[in-house]
C-alpha cells in the first residue's frame, strides 16, 4: 500500500510541478488544496506530500495558517541561481561533448527542432524543451552527482527563462544562441562550448536583472519568494 501511495505522490509532484512551471498557477496565489485533491480525484494526503517536495525544490512556500503558495520571481534568486549554473554548467557541457555518442548528438539535435517549433507558434511546453535541451547536453557526461543538481537548478531556472523570453524578439536570439552551442557540441570543441555555455547563461541573467529589478520598481512591497 504504501508503494502505491509514493508512486502517486510522484506523479502528483510531476503534474503540480508543471502548473507552476507553465505559469498556471500564480505566484503568490495559494493552492487550494481542497479544490486541488477534487479535481485530481485524490485524497488530500499524497497531494500534501507532493506539495511538501515542491517547498524542497523551491518552489512553494508554506506558511501558518495559510498553507502553500507559489513562490513569487525575485532578483536575488535568479542571481543564486544563474550563478551555480555559470560555475557548473560550461564545464560539464563540455566534458559531456567530448563523450557524447551519435545517438546523443541525435537526441540533443532533435529536441533543439522540437523547441525551434515551439519558440515560432509560441505554443506550450517552451520551457520544458528549454530545460530538456540544456540538459541532453550535459547527461553524455556520466557525472551523476553535479548532473543533478544542474537538473534541479534548471527546473528553478525555468519560471526565469519564461519571463526572460517575454520580450519581443528574445526567443530568436536564444534559439540562435542554441543553434551555435549545439554545433560546437557536435563538433567536440570543447573551448568553445564553454564559451558559448558562460555567454547564453551570462546573457540571460543580465537581462534578468533589468526585467525583475523593474518589477520590483513597479510593484513597491511586493512580497519576494
Amino acid at each position: 500500500m504504501s508503494i502505491v501511495v509514493r508512486n502517486l505522490s510522484e506523479q502528483l509532484v510531476d503534474l503540480v510541478r508543471d502548473r507552476i512551471l507553465t505559469g498556471a498557477v500564480a505566484p503568490g496565489r495559494p493552492i487550494r488544496q481542497d479544490a486541488l485533491a477534487a479535481e485530481l480525484g485524490v485524497s488530500k494526503i499524497p497531494l500534501r506530500e507532493a506539495l511538501a517536495r515542491l517547498e524542497e525544490e523551491g518552489l512553494l512556500a508554506s506558511q501558518a495558517n495559510r498553507g502553500f503558495t507559489v513562490r513569487a520571481l525575485n532578483t536575488a534568486e535568479a542571481e543564486e541561481v544563474f550563478a551555480l549554473r555559470l560555475k557548473l554548467e560550461p564545464d560539464l557541457a563540455a566534458l559531456a561533448s567530448r563523450a557524447a555518442s551519435s545517438v546523443d548528438q541525435r537526441a540533443a539535435a532533435d529536441i533543439l527542432d522540437r523547441l525551434d517549433v515551439l519558440t515560432d507558434s509560441r505554443g506550450e511546453g517552451v520551457g520544458a524543451f528549454n530545460r530538456a535541451f540544456h540538459l541532453a547536453l550535459l547527461r553524455p557526461a556520466r557525472r551523476p552527482v553535479t548532473f543533478t543538481i544542474l537538473e534541479r537548478l534548471h527546473v528553478l531556472s525555468e519560471r526565469y527563462v519564461r519571463k526572460h523570453l517575454e520580450p519581443l524578439g528574445r526567443d530568436e536570439r536564444a534559439n540562435e544562441e542554441h543553434r551555435e552551442l549545439l554545433a560546437a557540441w557536435i563538433a567536440r570543441d570543447e573551448p568553445r562550448v564553454t564559451a558559448l555555455a558562460v555567454s547564453h547563461i551570462g546573457k540571460t541573467l543580465d537581462d534578468l536583472r533589468v526585467q525583475l529589478n523593474a518589477n520590483d520598481t513597479e510593484t513597491p512591497g511586493a512580497a519576494a519568494g
